[in-house]
């Protein structure tokens, strides 16, 4: 089969089924990575996409977020959080399931949810305890500057965010069991 003809059959594939955008967000520490990538191999066809990875491919100029956040700060976050929507709408769009997972919180999370297209997306909402999270910190191997400690963070999320979604308390869960937790309850989360 020659080049040409192998591109015409390719672009003769059938549209497949649209995916699923399922948003896990929470404070640092809140086991989003985990629990994603979890969910995402329970899924027959899925993806996940680390929010964060975007501001690390930023190799200079990168404005990091902090209490007192620069307006370039700002804009690298809203940067990161379209282009996380716009990945998880594309591959969405192939029939994968997008699950995206970022520190989203406060008036950032109702504006995300809109910027995602694929009609059918979910929102779960990791609410551990502060003291769960404090410990989890604690334990986390990765090496990084923390900017906001656990209990500021928790206060952002649960006084300044909207309460849309599903909201998980998953301090008295292990990973596994919060997967499970989500996906017998995937309902109540659609936004």
């Amino acid at each position: 089969m020659s080049l040409a003809e192998e591109f015409e059959r390719v672009g003769e594939r059938p549209t497949p089924p649209t995916g699923r955008v399922i948003v896990i967000t929470g404070a640092m520490a809140a086991g989003k990575s985990t629990v994603a990538e979890l969910l995402a191999t329970r899924l027959e066809k899925s993806v996940h996409i680390r929010g964060d990875s975007f501001r690390r491919m930023i190799v200079n100029g990168r404005a990091e977020m902090t209490l007192d956040p620069t307006p370039e700060a700002l804009a690298q976050r809203r940067l990161r959080y379209r282009l996380a929507s716009d990945v998880a709408d594309a591959y969405a769009a192939e029939g994968f399931d997008s699950i995206v997972q970022d520190v989203i919180v406060g008036p950032d999370l109702p504006r995300f949810v809109e910027q995602i297209q694929t009609p059918e997306r979910y929102l779960i909402v990791l609410s551990p305890s502060v003291s769960v999270l404090e410990w989890r910190e604690q334990q986390r191997k990765k090496q990084h500057d923390v900017h906001f400690s656990a209990g500021a963070m928790d206060n952002t999320l649960r006084r300044e965010t909207d309460k849309i979604g599903y909201w998980l308390d998953s301090s008295a869960q292990s990973p596994e069991e919060t997967v499970d937790d989500i996906l017998s309850h995937l309902d109540r989360a659609r936004v």
